[in-house]
């Protein structure tokens, strides 16, 4: 299946040399409310760590996953992966394919941190919604009684941000790439993304259009910011990766912190594999996340179970449509997007690509990194992904 270029991918296939890719395309008061009740008084959800099911998937089940992960890196070339499939009551399977560095000839582990890239998106809508579910902002709120200067900002939701149908221009403008090529390894606050995106022309009306960018999700981390009086990174480690145990997440724009051995990403240019330099600071609250395989298991299940939200507020995250632009989903709901039944995020950006996902009616689970982005037509992390899926219908009772 050839599926449309991806909206999730963070920058331009500009692959010369070793220059850097180029990009596409004060905390107040808490609000009133209280934190850890629901609007209606009731406790919200609690989380847990999901355990992972016990024993291996069936060999040959084990076999046609590898298959598929073999095939799909030879057709685009992708260096390496590290993949898992989760099955309750059936299994686990996890892979490390290739290379996570070719220079230096080191090989994918299942255990390395890897950029996760746009999935961070489903991170910072699922902390909205928690504020919500509190009765602390509503999905409805205009971005006005948060944030001064967005076009259109006294008409624009809270749930049209979450949603990508905002209509508002992306911050990856002329003069945001001015400031960058100065210096491709300054390190961007969310505030200083966020300045680019403001004052610029409406793309479209609000509402009327699913169109995919990042400046709607790092307009929410600041709301984030200014409703709990928090910084977007101590609000995400109290209410998501600590509770859940989530180790091996870390939300990191300065990736002198990233640590070692861990892979590089490539962007493939005339079939030969160009390493990209690192600097996630231009994503924030929109994609600057890193993660573990078994952590990438433990927010698929998560988040496609609505755990850490209210069932009505998870039915509600679930409305959606398709994309005009952006990556490919079936469906793209609130910060989260719905393939075949699966739901979860994809993510793609400066030679990774990912894919987190998880399908509530069997609560299997699905994630895939890799180490190249920028295929033209092509993610191959969801490409993958969408061929185990294919296997499990088949072959394991998924």
């Amino acid at each position: 299946m050839t599926t449309r270029p991806s909206g999730a991918s963070l920058f331009s296939a500009a692959a010369a040399s070793t220059a850097l890719v180029l990009l596409l395309a004060g905390c107040a008061s808490p609000s009133p409310g209280q934190a850890g009740a629901t609007a209606s008084g009731t406790p919200a959800p609690t989380a847990t760590r999901p355990a992972a099911p016990e024993g291996e998937l069936p060999a040959e089940v084990r076999s046609a996953l590898q298959e598929v992960v073999d095939q799909t890196m030879a057709e685009y070339a992708v260096p390496g992966a590290a993949v898992g499939v989760w099955i309750p009551g059936e299994g686990s399977w996890t892979s490390a394919t290739g290379l996570a560095d070719v220079e230096k000839e080191l090989p994918v582990s299942t255990d390395m941190l890897w950029p996760i890239r746009s999935v961070t998106k489903s991170y910072t809508v699922t902390l909205l919604l928690q504020l919500v579910d509190e009765g602390r902002a509503s999905l409805d709120d205009t971005i006005d009684q948060y944030l001064d200067g967005i076009t259109n900002g006294d008409t624009i939701t809270l749930r049209e941000l979450a949603g990508m149908t905002s209509g508002n221009a992306d911050y990856t403008n002329e003069d945001f790439q001015d400031v960058f090529a100065e210096d491709p390894t300054r390190i961007f606050t969310l505030d200083e993304l966020n300045a680019f995106a403001l004052g610029q022309p409406a793309l479209s009306a609000p509402g009327t259009k699913r169109a995919y960018n990042n400046a709607n999700i790092n307009f929410l981390g600041a709301v984030v910011e200014k409703i709990t009086g928090q910084a977007y990174a101590e609000v995400l480690q109290e209410r998501i990766l600590d509770p859940l145990g989530q180790t091996g997440t870390e939300f990191i724009v300065d990736t002198t912190t990233w640590g070692e051995p861990h892979p590089t990403g490539y962007i493939v240019d005339e079939g030969v594999p160009v390493p990209q330099e690192e600097n996630s600071s231009v994503l924030q609250a929109a994609g600057s996340m890193f993660s573990t395989l078994e952590d990438g298991r433990v927010w698929a299940d998560t988040l496609g179970e609505g755990a850490l939200v209210e069932p009505s507020t998870q039915s509600e995250r679930e409305q959606g449509g398709p994309l005009v632009t952006g990556p490919p989903y079936d469906l793209y709901g609130l910060g989260m997007g719905e393939t075949g039944g699966w739901w979860g995020h994809n993510g793609e950006g400066l030679g990774f690509t990912a894919a987190v996902f998880h399908d509530p009616k069997s609560g299997a689970s699905i994630v895939v990194y890799m180490n190249e982005s920028n295929i033209p037509g092509v993610h191959p992390a969801d490409q993958t992904f969408r061929r185990l899926a294919a296997v499990l219908a088949t072959g394991a009772g998924a």
